[in-house]
């Protein structure tokens, strides 16, 4: 069924307020894909704060003009059956939503990102970023980085303790 104007009006107006708040937009062709798969995939990504949208091309394009950080993005690449993942969270958010998603499901290809600076990327550097840890990860690296030399003071410091005091047993033992 065709969309009225009011209603490819109202989906224009809600993608620019996505792409707006998005801070990386992640674009994948999704053909051969089944609808149940869509709705897992939409399911999970919702769990860390991504929303997958399938947009007809045209009305991205539009909502991409009437944004003024987004107007001057190519739009070459933005063509056949493709979906928009969303996050306003995080940058990697989405990405790795849909390369997860594609490990089990291949119909799923990027095709490249809307950062939030007006950039269009390639699918090479969003797969980079696919790779790459999540926000909570890298915490825990850092703060498992600057623990570390704490640890090993102590370790060191309860060696000679447990030394000094097998010592100090073995001559209270004779």
């Amino acid at each position: 069924m065709a969309l009225s104007k009011d209603k490819k009006n109202e989906v224009v107006d809600e993608v620019a307020k996505l792409l707006a708040d998005s801070r990386m937009t992640v674009v994948a062709a999704y053909q051969g894909t089944p609808v149940k798969a869509l709705q897992a995939l939409r399911r999970q990504a919702k769990e860390n704060g991504t929303s997958v949208h399938v947009v007809k091309n045209r009305l991205v394009i539009k909502a991409l003009q009437q944004n003024d950080t987004f107007k001057d993005v190519d739009t070459s690449a933005l063509n056949g059956m493709l979906l928009y993942a969303f996050n306003s969270e995080d940058e990697v958010a989405p990405a790795k939503s849909l390369d997860n998603f594609a490990k089990k499901n291949p119909t799923i290809e990027f095709v490249g990102a809307l950062t939030a600076e007006g950039k269009f990327i390639g699918k090479d550097d969003v797969k980079a970023l696919a790779s790459l840890p999540s926000k909570n990860e890298l915490i825990a690296q850092v703060v498992a980085t600057l623990i570390s030399p704490v640890n090993d003071v102590m370790n060191g410091l309860s060696g000679n303790l447990h030394a000094l005091l097998d010592g100090v047993e073995a001559k209270a033992s004779n």
